[in-house]
């Protein structure tokens, strides 16, 4: 079997495939609890996502982010000004990523104890507008933390009002973003060390090493002991 017939039937079984620019290698990783796939991890050897900064001075607000990628961790700081948008955010280049196997959206972080918001785009839309798809999720400040954000807790908006739907359908994902959005006026820095697309857990599996809390949204912040 030739290197070029594997490569390709390894990103076949993965259902990732980036549609702008080179195919990167989207690594995957799997452990007895659950089966995961790295989107992302900021090294250098994962896929280059292609992030750039979206704020509110897009419709006259006054926030100000930006984000630095060094070490192998993605560094979101700015400040949100609620007199405007109040908002700053992070988003990927188009991709089409198939997560059709998996329960939700796995993301290692670094926060200060403000709430923040994923976001997940696809092909949909409503009245003929793009849809986007958000879920909040809650930081512990100065500390490393394991977020799982399942699929069914986002909900979907169109440029930030409530929709009743469509419902997210993770077999056609077209971009990813970091936001916040928590109608706060200060200084805001979160530090993202990875993004992976996580499987459903057996409850007979789940780690007697890690403690669960439940966020506003239903996503989970899972901490180790």
């Amino acid at each position: 079997m030739s290197p070029g017939f594997t490569f390709v039937a390894t990103w076949m079984l993965l259902g990732v495939v980036l549609m702008t620019g080179p195919r990167p290698t989207l690594a995957s990783s799997a452990s007895q609890a659950s089966a995961e796939t790295l989107l992302t991890d900021f090294t250098g050897v994962s896929a280059d996502l292609g992030w750039y900064v979206v704020n509110d001075n897009v419709m006259g607000g006054r926030s100000d982010g930006d984000f630095q990628q060094e070490d192998g961790v993605l560094r979101f700081a700015g400040r949100t000004n609620t007199n405007g948008g109040g908002f700053s955010s992070i988003r990927t280049k188009t991709v089409q990523l198939d997560l059709s196997n998996h329960a939700g959206i796995q993301l290692t972080v670094k926060g200060d104890g403000r709430r923040y918001t994923w976001r997940i785009t696809t092909d949909a839309r409503r009245r003929g507008r793009p849809v986007s798809y958000w879920a909040d999720f809650e930081t512990q400040s100065d500390s490393w933390t394991t977020v799982d954000i399942p699929f069914n807790s986002f909900v979907p908006r169109y440029r930030g009002a409530e929709l009743d739907g469509p419902p997210l359908d993770p077999r056609k994902v077209t971009g990813m973003g970091l936001m916040i959005y928590d109608k706060l006026d200060g200084p805001f820095e979160l530090q993202l060390a990875s993004v992976r697309a996580y499987s459903a857990e057996p409850p007979a599996a789940a780690s007697q090493h890690k403690v669960q809390t439940t966020n506003r949204v239903g996503a989970s912040i899972l901490k180790k002991k």
